[in-house]
């Protein structure tokens, strides 16, 4: 069964934005698309780069380093489903955002 841990408040996010987050010993990119939260992986498969820095257009996530481009929904690559980054389940209470690791 998955764990729940607090890693933000509904306002440090605003719509459209995208930031690093560290849950556990895992680092995530924690994504706000039309005040829907998700997290993935903070690593693109491609190099390596930090997702979690990269640039949110409606639900897709590019990587800052190369533009590969990931679904927030499902982590799989836009071009080829079959390639794909992990995704966490998140639940909104309150305003708290948690995240399961």
């Amino acid at each position: 069964m998955p764990t729940f841990v607090k890693v933000a408040n509904v306002s440090d996010l605003a719509p459209g934005k995208v930031k690093q987050i560290t849950v556990g010993e895992k680092m995530i990119a924690l994504c706000n698309v039309d005040g829907t939260f998700y997290a993935l992986d903070n690593v693109c498969i491609h190099r390596g780069g930090p997702l979690g820095e990269g640039y949110l257009d409606g639900e897709k996530l590019e990587c800052p380093w190369h533009a590969w481009q990931f679904n927030v929904k499902t982590g799989c690559l836009t071009v080829n489903a079959r390639e794909k980054v992990p995704t966490y389940e998140v639940r909104i209470e309150g305003s708290d955002v948690f995240v399961s690791i």
